[in-house]
């Protein structure tokens, strides 16, 4: 069964009711510790009742030095294990470390707070309590995850969510992975979710952040070579470009234009190499994906929007250059 079958029908159904597991959460927060002192975290599509995201900041909040953790979700306001999003209203809670004779965090004691709306994240209230945090952490709904991101960045705020890896090639996301102003987290891509009914679904999920990290400056290794193996790194019918089958395979002698899968993101270091575009496979047309002097088509192959290899359009490609 493919890992994304779930996702994609839940959005089709817009129902993204998907609860990350706290293991994949303190898989990844461990890599950032040093940016949550003092600082106020907003986790806006999370029940307090339910949401780890919530317990992981809740049970760490003297060893992280945070300042204040907020959270906030959707069309709840019952201690459900899973919100049925069918509520007028919603709730919201804010923590400062005060356990209020309590020995563990815990939302009652804290006092949960009733929202004036139905707090969905781009709500005017929500939006409020957005402009206070520092730094965002959630798991936001796949299926609104380009406005998810936009706001993120119109509102220049920091962030670690996590999305469907196949949202690198969205037309609102690419430009932003182009440029640098995001990138993808530590943990290699796949995660178990829980569903409303309880069961696991493996998905090939992963972390978008713009916050810093050791992995991102790490060096690819390359030990493929081009010269010699010319048969294996064709040309595309329609882009001066050689084709990459495999990121593996990026050779470490061709210091010209090249296509090579998206799992390349996975070993992206923007010291090492120039992201220049991506060349889709899809019939539709998609400025924004690629600029400047990105994929012309000529006549022959004008139904194509990306990559022409042998008269087909092989999947999506990341056109990179070795700097």
């Amino acid at each position: 069964m493919s890992k994304n079958k779930n996702l994609h029908a839940a959005k089709r159904s817009k129902n993204d009711e998907f609860y990350t597991q706290l293991t994949d959460i303190e898989k990844e927060l461990k890599y950032y510790k040093k940016y949550f002192k003092n600082k106020v975290v907003f986790c806006n599509c999370d029940d307090p009742h339910v949401s780890n995201f919530f317990h992981y900041f809740s049970y760490n909040f003297e060893l992280l030095g945070l300042k204040k953790l907020i959270t906030t979700c959707y069309k709840n306001d019952q201690p459900d294990l899973f919100s049925k999003n069918d509520k007028d209203s919603a709730i919201y809670l804010e923590y400062d470390g005060t356990k209020k004779g309590n020995r563990i965090p815990d939302p009652k004691g804290i006092g949960i707070v009733q929202l004036k709306g139905n707090g969905d994240f781009r709500s005017e209230e929500c939006i409020g309590l957005l402009k206070h945090a520092d730094i965002v952490v959630t798991n936001p709904p796949f299926s609104l995850f380009r406005e998810y991101v936009s706001q993120l960045m119109e509102y220049e705020k920091k962030f670690l969510i996590i999305g469907n890896f196949n949202a690198v090639t969205y037309k609102e996301i690419f430009p932003l992975i182009k440029e640098n102003k995001i990138w993808l987290g530590v943990s290699p891509r796949g995660m178990d979710f829980l569903t409303p009914n309880g069961d696991k679904v493996q998905t090939n999920a992963c972390w978008f952040t713009n916050l810093s990290h050791k992995k991102r400056n790490e060096e690819f290794i390359l030990t493929a070579k081009y010269k010699g193996n010319e048969k294996d790194y064709p040309k595309y019918d329609n882009y001066a470009a050689i084709e990459v089958s495999k990121v593996i395979n990026t050779p470490k002698d061709y210091n010209s234009i090249m296509g090579v899968p998206i799992t390349f993101l996975d070993k992206y270091n923007p010291e090492q190499f120039e992201i220049i575009g991506l060349m889709n496979d899809k019939r539709e047309k998609h400025d924004a994906f690629i600029q400047g002097d990105a994929v012309r088509l000529d006549e022959k192959h004008k139904k194509f929007v990306g990559a022409v290899l042998r008269g087909k359009a092989p999947y999506a490609r990341i056109i990179i250059k070795r700097k």
